[in-house]
């Protein structure tokens, strides 16, 4: 089997990742696209892993992904022994390797597995990690075949453990042709040179298998025995399957003490699934038609071992049969060995067999047991667990659903079902309990679970604990959880823990109360009546909690006795109540044992909720409240004051005058209750009760509620009886307002002021007015007569009360109808239509009016329903006869056609339309409902469904006439259909153009898109309206445009938008918007009645709503500043979710009035090329024209645009330029001279600056076109690299090999001698390995590890390059300790400071001169790799590769090494070089790029270029061809030749050099392409060099790679013959021209390598130019504070304050430079300038030069000081001049943010150090580096002793004698070396 590479794993690894999940007790795993087999767990090992189809996992217990192993597919088949060689097995192909093994060996810490491939062969891995591999048969043997090499057929197997080996145990069903050779049950080696061997060992022996084809369902083992059960034939030639176990002994490596009985679980079918519990083996029958269902039942293992035995001893003392004569056993399986007769202590001899002993032998008679439970689906899995004295079972069934099963004696009961996997994926057998019984891992086909086994904890109360019945748990009262009995810490005392399945088990409650309310005017005791009560310790006591009081409580047997709390203590009733209910409490400790309420009242309170009957209210409350009459007061328990009579509490029941009857009342009214208005009336009630008062002077009074005012009337009383009495109120006129005929008016008494008399009920007078409500004559006539109504004509004719009239005034008959209003005015001639008169004295009753109307001199018959008396009067009656006939006409209709479900808007054109007023429409005998108003001209309705398409008549019925459309009928059409619709996504904004195709829809009169949304209230609130089906429309107005949004029932919310029908089979709709906060459910077409779902129209694939998008300003500066924008520039917009909702096609650009068209579109930029020209704004307003982003609805403006003024060219004539120059000059010469005469010369510099500044600006502008077009070039280049990246991932390092190469830079890929290399002994690498390690034990010490380093570094020998090297042995050897090695890094750090402050502070961390410098320098590389890969690692590898594309699409000269296309003038082809890009078409086999599986070859596209040497070929097509592999795993260019291809038979191989090759005056041109004149899509191919001997060098490179491939800089003098490429070097050295050139020629030179041609300046420009997005993203990755900083940044930079503050360091340029030193300029200008520390890359020459101009831009940056430059400046820092304040200002920036935010503790750096800590774990790199560390120490033996013996504390510990101890280990071996 192939090995996958190493970065494979990794992705895998990522992939694999289980997401993190909820703390709900449940965690899962699971891996896309893989299925599981089997899951084994390792005893102690805290490890959990999992079998499965190609892969092995290995998990936590907690389920995280530690390691995964490849274990397939391979090439294979079934039918062929493992090969090696595919051609020995012709049929085989690619298979999939399911695991059909999973087992753990505990002592050789192994994990055992075995595939279905390769026959069935194993494996075994570390524990430890799967991924390594201990054993594998490469060339198995037919006895090395273990498992089933089918996935359907089981195979079970277990480890067994004996004095001094362990062995396996393996049993499998028949499968395959080539398996019928292997036993079904075999004993198999673990050990020896042939592990999983059964040579030597047992089988069982069969003598057909055909007959005998088990099927296992398990194995388990107990201390003593070994059990298998399965299934299988009862017996040979028998048809009937039977379900079995078999017995061996553990130590019986035999198989001689083989058994097997029969199980039958009584009335059931086959085993299925089986579990050995403690004492039990419980076994899972199928049951039911087609075994659907499934019973429990359990054997015990007594009776189990009994039958066993009893067969055993029957077939070696008995011959097998039984006292009756029977058989009862017999030898099975078709051997040739028989039941014998041995002497009858045989079994006992024998326990477990032995050579002479018959076997296997097989009982008869079946072991049978009861169904303990039946089940409604198949079981799959059981397992097991005693615990708390009980037995608890897992059983999982065929449906993925878990049943907890208590087995109580004789039954099981279901307490608990879950679903743990998908519905219908079955659980697997391997159902496994952690090692302390507290959770099950339960594995399904896709994923893992852990389920606690009891869930307590998750039931928040006694009651749910108890109704959740689970066994495990119960109510521990003192403790207040639901626990298992054994945390429950006074479980074994009576009423301490309930159980469910305990007698009377209840929760603790209060059964009673007494009393069972308070007053809250007073304490008293409450006693609490507690059934069961626990006992409690002397010294411990309940308490009882009323709300937030405690009470100390006094128990008396099931008695609690609390004090409630006083008055102060008892919160405030709530406003309108009368008591205050309180929770009660018993408390032990802060735990509640039982709880009621409690509540306390306040009669005071009582009498104010009812103010029309106080005293009803206080005697008749829930509360014991007696009534004061005299002083009006409701009061609890005490009589009322002294004198004073008391009308008690209904509750008091022995107690005369008691209840509301008792009470003072006033009962009712003594006269009519009508009162007319304005007519002085007197008002009397009846009392009684009033004996209370008896005596007492006092005077009454009547109160009125008059609207908007009290009335108050003084009152008498004459007392009728002995207490009983009436009330006479004063008489009095009322003159409310009144707006209704009757208006009811509370009245009531009071004696005195405000003491009220209570209303025995609700009393009321009623005011009326004769003249509301009657309008007329015949309405007051007709009103009721009790009310004494006359028609009163005096003055103004009215309605009043009889005596308000004067006699002569009243008439008795009434005047003449009056008619106000007819409607409709006009009709058909038929009639048919019903009128509605409107007037006044339409008569009394109907029966005045019944036959006394007639229309048109026609009789008309009022409808005696209609007719109302209501003011104005009414009546309303059919007619026969219209007063103004006219003839409605139909003439046409409009559309003629639409779908047969309806819904179409149908107008109908006419004349005289508005007729009548019952007027409607009919399609084809189908109503068509109007829409209201009915114009003159058209009446608008709506079709309803038609059961066919066809031809329909319109009808218009008018009242009896019927008009009909005869000359244009409406067609019904199919209904319209939906095949496709697309895009199916948009933002949130929504309107992105939405094509709809199918067939019919241009017969939809109104085609939407709609959204149903689920919105919050805020949402729905803006504009949303609810839904009005049938709007009103007007004659006059076009018709409205329908509501985006309306809303709906259920809280939903419809935004639509009207799709335009473009053809019969498109329509064009635009996406709705989706307000924030609105959650979309469903997205739909309505066509007419016809909806369908977005998803049914595109094919299954539904909407999708993403966020809108976000665009940052073009300015910098906000939103109100101008972007200035260079002629010929592309735009580049930064966003987020850019390309989410939309393509770059769709979106829509403007600059004012011109458009700029969008070249790319990203998840995150912008770029559009912008109008040459500055466009005119849109807005008159502003001056300048805007940016404006349209994507759908979505409209960003991004801020006014500024073009810049382009150079142009004089159009002044010649002489007026030449006189203008003229006088220019003198000015200008005039102006220098006064600037020299009165300026500073420093301003001459910053005038330089200045100029330079605005020459390379004007140079920018020069290249802007060119840049355009190479960046959006090199932007689809990136976008096709970053789908690449998602395949392939970012090449980065492995942490191993980054720390390496940071620690040891320029050392290769061997930084460190081979471990102990040279010692031939093995005793004394022995030797010295131990007193390595005693030196690794001694850098443990402080004192010593410090006094060495600066014992080290006081010595004259030990140069710069050996500290840093030390240092990085340190970092490497104290990898393992990095919060100790930290520790150390900031002692260090610390003196370092103090030396500096002394001297010059701004000097230190300035270079790395120190050990220390080197410590901070790899610190930081150990700490900020996980940034790196995370963070920084992508924005780095884009630039590398953005440079790379770029330095290849132009010429690079392979001698000189010059590239035309760079940053860097010293590398710059300057001479115009002609060149022509190609496309070569490489053939690809099935191996390298090809597409996985492949086994063509295949063509691949690689651009190079025509002037490309053969070498630069080939690396380009290397790069191509392994574009997704790491360059450390491609082949090695100088390993290949290119081989041309042209037709069938040439085949040319092209070289750099050859016979060819042109040879002119001493130099040889390198072959070209364009040489051997190889076209435009030629193809090539790479072969293997025959010639080179490659095989070596390639394995030596494997094991320690060599630097970098060097450019061909010389030649090597071949006969005086130089090579040259592009342009030929110089011909003479440079030392020898140099030394005969005068000074002034020297002079001169240099002037002119400063003052670099335009020409080439702007080649630099422009690569700049296209660069800078990358570069600008890579600086804001890395000085950006939007993600949080890295802890060790923040820790650092603290630390550095702290030094400041220690040393009184004041100035903020120290520090600025302090921080640059440390992090900046030490860590990240090394990972610019060289990104082969973290990536598999190739850095050539060119990219080197261009990453050492942007680290030296980078460094620039860091400074302080003003960045200026002149004339003599060097180019590479001209380019950047103007981008240098900006990254200043960045990296300020990211200074003060890193000080303001929050500190890092010690706890926490530690922590993340101690995460690190493990990831560099090389053992053997660490004791060579140790070795090399003492080679030093070797060096400055004596001046290190030395300095030891002087330190007293070191003296105590004695390290300088541990120090010799080390060196006498150690001494001897290193002089060998």
């Amino acid at each position: 089997m192939a090995a996958w590479p190493s970065y494979y794993l990794h992705l895998l690894l990522l992939l694999l990742s289980p997401t993190p999940l909820p703390l709900t007790g449940a965690h899962h795993f699971s891996a896309p696209n893989t299925t599981f087999n089997h899951l084994a767990l390792a005893p102690g090992q805290g490890s959990l892993y999992v079998g499965a189809v190609n892969r092995l996992f290995q998990l936590s217990l907690e389920l995280q992904l530690e390691a995964v192993a490849v274990t397939g597919p391979v090439i294979d088949s079934p039918d062929c022994v493992p090969f090696r060689d595919p051609a020995e097995c012709p049929q085989a192909r690619l298979t999939d390797n399911a695991n059909q093994l999973l087992l753990v060996s505990s002592r050789a810490q192994e994990l055992v597995a075995c595939g279905q491939v390769r026959q069935g062969v194993c494996e075994k891995r570390r524990l430890g990690d799967v991924t390594e591999v201990l054993y594998q048969a490469e060339d198995p043997g037919d006895g090395q075949f273990v498992a089933a090499n089918t996935p359907g057929v089981a195979t079970v197997g277990l480890v067994v453990p004996l004095p001094g080996r362990d062995l396996l145990l393996v049993a499998r069903g028949l499968a395959g042709k080539l398996s019928a050779g292997v036993p079904p049950l075999t004993v198999r080696q673990l050990a020896g040179p042939q592990p999983f061997s059964s040579e030597g060992l047992g089988r069982l022996v069969v003598g057909d298998f055909s007959d005998y084809n088990n099927s296992y369902v398990g194995a388990f083992a107990d201390t003593h025995s070994a059990y298998f059960i399965f299934r299988r034939r009862g017996a040979r030639a028998q048809a009937e399957y039977r379900s079995y176990v078999a017995r061996i002994c553990l130590g019986d490596a035999n198989l001689y003490s083989y058994v097997e009985v029969p199980l039958a679980c009584r009335g059931q079918g086959l085993i299925q699934a089986a579990f050995l519990a403690p004492g039990t083996l419980l076994g899972a029958f199928a049951t039911g038609s087609r075994g659907a269902q499934a019973a429990l039942c359990a054997f015990p293992l007594a009776e189990l071992d009994g039958s066993m035995e009893q067969a055993r001893r029957l077939c070696y003392t008995a011959g097998g049969r039984g006292p009756s004569g029977m058989e009862e056993a017999t030898v099975e399986y078709g051997v040739t060995s028989r039941c014998v007769t041995l002497p009858a202590d045989s079994p006992e001899s024998y326990p477990c067999g032995d050579e002479h002993t018959p076997s296997p032998i097989a009982g008869r008679q079946p072991l049978e047991a009861q169904p303990l439970l039946q089940l409604g689906h198949p079981i799959s899995a059981i397992a097991a667990l005693q615990a708390d004295g009980h037995m608890i079972a897992f059983l999982g069934d065929t449906q993925g659903q878990l049943h907890k099963v208590f087995l109580n004696s004789s039954q099981g009961q279901v307490y608990h079902s879950q679903q743990v996997g998908p519905p219908g994926s079955p659980i697997s057998p391997d159902l496994l309990v952690d090692s302390n019984g507290g959770h099950l891992y339960v594995l399904t086909a896709q994923q893992v679970r852990t389920v606690p086994v009891a869930a307590c904890p998750q039931f928040p109360n006694c009651t749910s604990c108890l109704q959740a019945r689970d066994p495990l748990c119960g109510w521990c009262i003192l403790q207040g959880r639901c626990t298992r009995k054994s945390q429950c810490r006074r479980a074994a005392q009576p009423n301490q823990w309930l159980w469910s399945y305990e007698e009377d088990s209840r929760c603790l409650h209060i059964q009673s109360l007494l009393p069972a309310h308070h007053s809250r005017q007073e304490q008293g005791q409450v006693t609490l009546s507690v059934p069961r009560l626990p006992t409690l310790a002397v010294d411990e006591y309940f308490h009882c909690a009323f709300g937030d009081y405690d009470s100390l409580a006094h128990v008396e047997g099931p008695h609690v006795a609390c004090v409630t709390p006083p008055q102060d203590q008892v919160p405030l009733n709530p406003p309108g109540t009368d008591h205050i209910t309180l929770p009660l409490a018993l408390m032990f400790e802060d735990v509640a044992v039982a709880a009621t309420n409690f509540s306390f009242y306040d009669c005071s309170a009582v009498q104010a909720l009812e103010v029309a009957a106080p005293c009803h209210a206080c005697v008749s409350s829930l509360w014991r409240c007696h009534w004061c009459p005299q002083s009006s007061h409701c009061v609890h328990g005490e009589q009322c004051p002294e004198g004073e009579r008391t009308v008690y509490s209904a509750q008091e029941m022995d107690i005369q005058g008691h209840g509301p009857e008792a009470c003072p009342q006033v009962v009712g009214l003594a006269g009519p209750h009508l009162v007319p208005v304005g007519w002085e009336s007197h008002l009397a009630l009846h009392v009684q009760n009033l004996q209370y008062f008896r005596g007492l002077s006092a005077a009454y009074h009547c109160w009125l509620e008059l609207p908007g005012a009290l009335q108050k009337l003084p009152a008498s009383l004459e007392e009728t009886a002995a207490d009983t009495g009436l009330i006479h109120c004063q008489a009095q006129q009322f003159h409310p307002s009144m707006s209704q005929r009757e208006l009811p008016v509370p009245i009531y008494v009071t004696r005195g002021e405000v003491q009220r008399l209570d209303n025995a009920h609700a009393l009321h007078v009623i005011l009326y007015d004769c003249a509301v409500g009657h309008p007329d004559c015949s309405h007051c006539q007709a009103a009721n007569g009790s009310l004494g109504c006359l028609w009163c004509g005096d003055g103004q004719p009215t309605c009043r009360y009889g005596p308000l009239c004067p006699p002569g005034a009243v008439e008795l008959l009434c005047p003449m109808p009056s008619i106000y209003m007819i409607e409709p005015l006009t009709g058909p001639p038929e009639g048919g239509l019903a009128l509605t008169i409107l007037g006044s004295n339409l008569g009394r009753a109907f029966a005045d009016v019944q036959d006394a109307v007639s229309v048109a001199g026609q009789p008309c018959s009022p409808d005696p329903a209609l007719y109302r008396k209501e003011a104005p009067g009414q009546t309303a009656m059919p007619t026969a006869v219209c007063s103004v006939p006219q003839d409605p006409v139909l003439l046409s209709l409009s559309p003629r056609w639409g779908p047969q479900a309806g819904g179409t808007q149908l107008t109908i054109h006419g004349q005289h339309l508005q007729t009548g007023g019952n007027i409607t429409a009919f399609v084809g005998g189908q109503p068509c409902p109007i829409q209201e108003p009915v114009c003159p001209k058209t009446i608008v309705c709506r079709t309803m469904p038609q059961a066919t398409p066809g031809e329909a008549m319109v009808l218009v019925v008018f009242g009896h006439a019927e008009r009909k459309l005869l000359s244009s009928p409406f067609r019904y059409t199919a209904n319209p259909q939906l095949v496709a619709a697309e895009p199916s996504i948009s933002f949130r904004g929504g309107g992105r153009l939405i094509h709809v195709r199918g067939t019919g829809l241009d017969v939809v009169w109104q085609p939407l898109l709609s959204v149903w949304l689920e919105a919050e209230a805020e949402v729905k609130a803006l504009g949303a309206q609810p839904q009005d089906l049938n709007p009103r429309r007007s004659c006059e107005a076009p018709a409205a445009e329908p509501q985006t949004c309306i809303q709906l029932g259920g809280g939903l919310l419809q935004c639509s938008t009207i799709c335009s029908v473009n053809s019969s089979g498109l329509l064009l709709c635009r996406s709705p918007a989706v307000p924030d906060g609105a959650h979309p459910k469903r997205v739909f077409f309505t066509l007419d009645n016809v909806q369908v779902d977005f998803a049914s129209a595109s094919g299954g694939q539904s909407f999708l709503y993403q966020p809108n998008p976000r665009l940052a300003p073009l300015s910098r500066e906000g939103l109100a500043r101008p972007y200035r924008l260079k002629p010929g520039h592309i735009l580049d917009v930064e966003g987020e979710g850019l390309n989410l909702g939309i393509s770059k096609e769709e979106v829509r650009v403007h600059i004012g009035d011109g458009e700029c068209l969008v070249k790319t579109l990203t998840l995150t930029h912008l770029y559009c090329e912008p109008p040459p020209h500055a466009p005119q704004p849109t807005n008159s307003s502003s001056a300048l024209p805007q940016f404006v982003v349209q994507m759908g609805n979505v409209r960003l403006a991004l801020g006014p645009v500024q073009y810049e003024a382009e150079p142009t060219m004089s159009t002044f004539p010649v002489e007026a330029q030449v006189g203008l120059g003229m006088g220019a000059a003198v000015l200008i010469a005039a102006v220098l001279l006064l600037t020299l005469m009165y300026r500073h010369k420093s301003k001459q510099a910053l005038r330089d600056y200045q100029k330079v500044l605005v020459q390379l600006e004007n140079l920018e502008t020069g290249v802007g076109d060119q840049c355009r077009k190479e960046f959006t070039d090199l932007m689809t280049e990136m976008t096709d690299l970053s789908s690449d990246l998602e395949a392939s991932g970012i090449p980065f390092l492995d942490y191993h090999t980054f720390a390496e190469r940071a620690f040891f830079p320029g050392h290769g890929g061997c930084p460190l001698l081979p471990e102990l290399e040279g010692l031939e002994e093995e005793g004394r690498r022995a030797t010295v390995r131990q007193g390595l390690t005693q030196l690794s034990n001694l850098l443990n010490s402080k004192l010593f590890l410090l006094t060495l380093i600066h014992t080290l570094e006081e010595q004259p020998g030990f140069s710069q390059r050996d500290r840093c090297h030390v240092a990085s042995l340190l970092s490497l050897v104290l990898h393992g300790k990095l919060e100790y090695l930290t520790d150390i890094m900031r002692t260090l750090l610390g003196d370092l400071a103090a030396h500096y402050v002394h001297k010059n502070p701004k000097l230190m961390l300035r270079r790395t001169e120190t050990m220390v410098e080197k410590l901070l320098t790899n610190w930081l590389s150990i700490c900020l790799y996980t940034f790196l890969r995370e963070v920084a690692g992508e924005p780095l590898y884009m630039l590398f590769r953005a440079i790379q594309y770029q330095v290849d699409k132009g010429p690079v000269d392979a001698v000189t090494g010059k590239a035309k296309r760079t940053l860097n003038d010293s590398h710059l082809l300057r001479e115009d070089v002609e060149f022509r890009p190609l496309t070569l078409m490489v053939l690809v086999g099935p191996g390298a790029g090809a597409a996985v599986g492949s086994s063509e070859m295949q063509r691949l596209p690689a651009r190079v270029l025509d002037t490309d040497t053969i070498t630069q070929v080939k690396e380009k097509v290397l790069d191509q061809v392994y574009k997704g592999t790491p360059f450390s795993q491609r082949p090695s260019v100088h390993a290949l030749d290119l081989e041309w291809r042209s037709g069938l038979a040439g085949h040319l191989t092209l070289s750099d050099e050859d016979l060819t090759s042109v040879t002119q005056n001493h130099w040889k041109r390198l072959n070209t392409l364009q040489h051997y004149k190889v076209p435009d899509g030629a193809t090539v191919g790479l072969i293997p060099q025959l010639h080179n001997g490659g095989a070596v060098s390639q394995s030596l490179a494997q094991n320690c790679p060599s630097g970098e491939d060097i450019p061909m800089l010389e030649d090597g003098d071949d006969g005086g013959v130089r090579l040259w490429h592009l342009v030929k070097a110089t011909e003479e050295p440079e030392g020898a021209k140099a030394r005969r050139s005068s000074l002034r020629e020297r002079e001169r030179e240099r002037a002119r390598a400063k003052a670099i041609p335009e020409i080439y300046l702007t080649r630099l420009l422009s690569m700049k130019g296209t660069l800078q997005k990358f570069v600008d993203d890579t600086f804001q990755a890395i000085l950006s504070v939007n993600r949080p900083v890295p802890i060790a940044v923040k820790y650092l930079f603290d630390f550095l304050d702290e030094l400041a503050e220690k040393h009184d360091i004041e100035d903020p340029e120290t520090l600025h430079i302090w921080k640059t030193n440390s992090l900046l300029l030490r860590f990240w200008v090394n990972a610019l300038k060289n990104p082969q520390l973290l990536f598999d890359v190739r850095v050539s020459d060119n990219v080197d030069a261009i990453l050492a101009v942007i680290a030296q831009t980078f460094i620039d940056s860091c400074t302080l000081s003003e960045h200026k430059v002149g004339r003599d400046s060097p180019v590479n820092k001209l380019l950047y001049a103007r981008e240098i304040p900006r990254y200043k200002q960045m990296v300020e920036k990211y200074y003060a943010d890193i000080r303001q935010s929050p500190p890092v503790s010690y706890q926490e750096m530690n922590s993340a150090l101690a995460e690190l800590s493990g990831n560099y774990t090389s053992v053997s790199h660490c004791l060579e580096a140790l070795q090399e560390l003492y080679n030093h120490i070797h060096r400055y033996h004596d001046q290190i002793i030395s300095a030891l013996e002087e330190d007293p504390v070191g003296q105590k510990m004695q390290l300088a004698c541990r120090l010799q101890q080390v060196a006498a280990l150690v001494e001897n071996k290193v002089t060998d070396l």
